[in-house]
């Protein structure tokens, strides 16, 4: 089973991409608190790329801005790709099916959940 599930702050406002098939697509990043303290006594964060689809890429690229806190629910997807020097690299995402706007400043999102489903 491939499920993921984030709860995090948007890193920067999200923007829209639309695809030459008219397909629309924005990659945000989450900055995600871990739910432990380090050595330092510090909670750490990851940043993790999602990348959201058609309706849920405009709605959110529509009401949340960077700061905001949105939760996701998604599946992990791993590409990879070649440089110039013949090395290998490996991407892993998360592949939106869910975007909830658990606070936004958006008037009439205000405080308000707000889902959506591709």
């Amino acid at each position: 089973m491939n499920n993921v599930i984030l709860v995090g702050r948007l890193t920067q406002n999200p923007e829209i991409v639309e695809i030459d098939d008219s397909r629309k697509v924005t990659a945000v990043i989450l900055a995600v608190n871990r739910n432990f303290k380090n050595a330092d006594g510090i909670y750490e964060t990851d940043f993790i790329r999602c990348i959201l689809w058609n309706s849920m890429a405009s709605t959110t690229t529509e009401y949340c801005h960077v700061g905001d806190v949105i939760g996701v629910k998604g599946r992990l997807q791993t590409s990879k790709y070649e440089d110039e020097n013949k090395k290998v690299h490996y991407i892993t995402d998360v592949i939106a099916e869910r975007v909830t706007f658990l606070s936004t400043n958006k008037k009439n999102v205000i405080n308000s959940e707000k889902t959506i489903e591709e």
